[in-house]
């Protein structure tokens, strides 16, 4: 994420920001802060587009969408130099977060679309079961605005876009203020193959652009950001009676049993932990050992935190903060736990060798619920860790949270997963392989327990139930798409010698999706 710097404009004129690198601190960019007046044009020229695409059937859209892909393989090169540029990421991890799972969507969306949206017959009840007959069918909401966030600036536009999109609809995308021009790729990509003037507007600006779009009469709002900004765009929603998509993010717990491949455990936790600088949602932000194993394990992730390299320039595993003000929470978090008793194992301090915005990767050991790092999303590289007396209490603290995002558990016994997957309420519970959900376009995203934090279900249909019937949960399950079960599971035995689907670490790596095999299995890489 780039640093952000008001520049003084003359009363009348629009406000203009600079951006700079995280980084490096360099210059990246400037861009205006466009208004409430530029979306209600936008937001014009959006509604005189989209009855046309409505009218074209779903095979149609997805053509666009087709050639989008082959031209985001051709253009990878140039797509992952701005990425980089403004989040200061690893080109490793752009490869993979952004430009494979950008890759993954558009293949899976392209091939199940006209599945998903299809009109589908249903059954009555009672006697009116041989009177009537029901069919439902669906249409486009019209306009969809989409806010999305600056962690996966690329990839988190992209994905409600085209689901937008598919299904009928127009678009109007605001990219955070601090990764615009990773999101203005979207814009570009889609440019780029045709797509119909006035269907997608890309809006650059901050946090007045957003508000203007989520006041402006779309149809319904997509956002991926904070809890603070999400319940604001959900009571602008409410007051206009249109719906909402909110992902807030999450605390997901990690919990190591006895029985662990501690190898496989301690290479978990470094990905979930300092993936993305730890700016992922479902990242690992607490981990739960057992007693007996707790020391063995803690050992083992010093030792490959010790090689982890952090930098700007090269081959590096950990890139900068994205933002200023997350490196302060960070920093605030991380002191907090050690004012009240933590014991810091590495890391812990702004990395003093580097001068953009780096914050080295940090272990912390004997933390407890009293402490702000685990009770609040600190979105860092900090994995911290608390010894628990067996699988019941780590089961019972992992709960503890207002957050019900996801987790991962770690054994040898498959009687034991399900009993633990049955008493833990993060809605995503993963086995062993951490990056895996990673690469799941069909997955479950769920809410918290609370059903205020967390993520509404990711799959979804942006579209109207045709005649007045609802179906809330349903969120396009079907055949190769959304369970009703809550879970993803990777099922792996603990003591498999290798993991079957590396994850490729060369920069010259591309991953090309062939667009008949639809969701591809793990693993298929073409170099």
């Amino acid at each position: 994420m780039a640093i952000i710097t008001p520049i003084e404009a003359p009363p009348g004129e629009r406000r203009r920001l600079s951006l700079s690198s995280p980084a490096t601190r360099e210059p990246i960019g400037e861009i205006e802060v466009q208004n409430a007046h530029d979306v209600a044009l936008a937001l014009e020229a959006a509604r005189k587009a989209q009855p046309d695409w409505a009218a074209r059937s779903v095979g149609e859209r997805a053509r666009y969408l087709t050639r989008a892909l082959q031209k985001l393989i051709e253009r990878q090169d140039e797509f992952i130099d701005v990425l980089s540029r403004e989040s200061g990421k690893p080109r490793t991890e752009v490869l993979m977060m952004e430009i494979y799972s950008a890759c993954d969507v558009l293949t899976y969306y392209t091939k199940h679309a006209a599945e998903m949206l299809h009109s589908e017959k249903r059954s009555l009840h009672g006697l009116m079961r041989f009177m009537k007959k029901l069919r439902i069918e669906y249409h486009p909401l019209g306009v969809i605005g989409v806010i999305s966030p600056w962690n996966g600036p690329f990839i988190l536009s992209l994905s409600p876009t085209i689901q937008a999109l598919l299904a009928g609809n127009a678009v109007l995308l605001k990219p955070s203020e601090v990764t615009p021009f990773s999101g203005k790729l979207v814009g570009d990509l889609l440019e780029s193959v045709g797509l119909p003037n006035g269907l997608l507007t890309v809006l650059m600006g901050d946090g007045e652009t957003g508000a203007a779009l989520a006041e402006a009469g779309v149809d319904k709002i997509s956002f991926t950001g904070s809890v603070q900004t999400g319940r604001s765009v959900a009571e602008a929603c409410a007051r206009q009676l249109i719906p909402c998509t909110l992902e807030l993010g999450g605390k997901d717990p990690m919990i190591v049993c006895q029985d662990a491949n501690l190898d496989n455990a301690a290479g978990g936790a470094i990905v979930g932990a300092f993936l993305n600088s730890g700016h992922v949602c479902c990242g690992t932000e607490r981990v739960y050992v057992v007693d007996e194993v707790a020391d063995e394990f803690t050992q083992k992730v010093l030792e490959r935190v010790a090689l982890l390299r952090q930098g700007s320039r090269g081959e590096f595993d950990v890139g900068a903060i994205f933002w200023d003000r997350q490196l302060e929470i960070i920093e605030a978090h991380v002191a907090d736990a050690i004012a009240k008793g933590a014991k810091l194992l590495a890391g812990g301090r702004r990395n003093p060798d580097l001068d953009g915005l780096f914050f080295e990767p940090t272990v912390l050991a004997d933390v407890n619920h009293d402490m702000l790092i685990m009770r609040e999303e600190t979105f860092g590289p900090v994995l911290q860790s608390c010894a628990s007396r067996d699988l019941d209490e780590a089961v019972r603290l992992a709960n503890r949270t207002d957050y019900g995002l996801g987790s991962q558990h770690l054994d040898a016994r498959p009687a034991q997963r399900c009993r633990t997957r049955a008493a833990n309420r993060q809605r995503k519970c993963l086995h062993q392989r951490y990056v895996d959900h990673l690469r799941r376009a069909g997955g479950p995203f769920w809410r918290t327990q609370e059903q205020r934090r967390g993520a509404g279900a990711r799959l979804e249909r942006p579209s109207k139930l045709h005649p007045s019937q609802t179906d809330p949960d349903r969120s396009l399950r079907r055949k190769g798409d959304c369970r009703t079960l809550p879970i993803l599971v990777q099922e792996r035995s603990a003591n498999a010698a290798a993991d079957p689907h590396p994850v490729p670490l060369t920069d010259r790596t591309l991953v090309v999706l062939s667009l008949d095999v639809g969701c591809p299995e793990p693993g298929r890489w073409v170099s």
